[in-house]
């Protein structure tokens, strides 16, 4: 299980002073990007080497609201489904609370030149 920690800032409140419901996704999205360099591949250099990873689906629910200055970590975990699909299962849970405020699951596809590919260097770094 990879866990990434941040504070939430005041630019990503919406009107009535919670997170905005779209910024979750950063959160994920960063989270998945981290997670990626710290078992040794970059996100832009598998783009430079023709291989683009895509979300194709993603399944979110939020239950708790985060505010101004919370802070929370984004935990991740990833299994393999078929041979080219790519799972990743994260929760956003408040330090202060333990509650979680969002889970999603993220079905990420790769593609090279256009087309659908064995993701295997993540496959082997990933250890799936």
């Amino acid at each position: 299980m990879y866990h990434k920690e941040f504070e939430v800032r005041d630019y990503e409140l919406d009107l009535q002073g919670i997170v905005n419901n779209a910024v979750y996704n950063n959160y994920f999205e960063h989270t998945r990007h981290s997670y990626l360099k710290s078992i040794g591949l970059d996100f832009a250099q598998l783009h430079a080497d023709g291989i683009d990873a895509v979300v194709v689906k993603m399944e979110t629910e939020y239950k708790n609201s985060l505010k101004s200055g919370d802070i929370f970590r984004c935990s991740l975990r990833v299994e393999r489904e078929g041979r080219i699909k790519l799972i990743f299962y994260q929760e956003i849970i408040r330090d202060t609370d333990q509650k979680i405020c969002a889970k999603t699951r993220v079905t990420v596809a790769c593609i090279k030149n256009g087309r659908p590919i064995e993701p295997l260097q993540l496959i082997e770094r990933m250890k799936l």
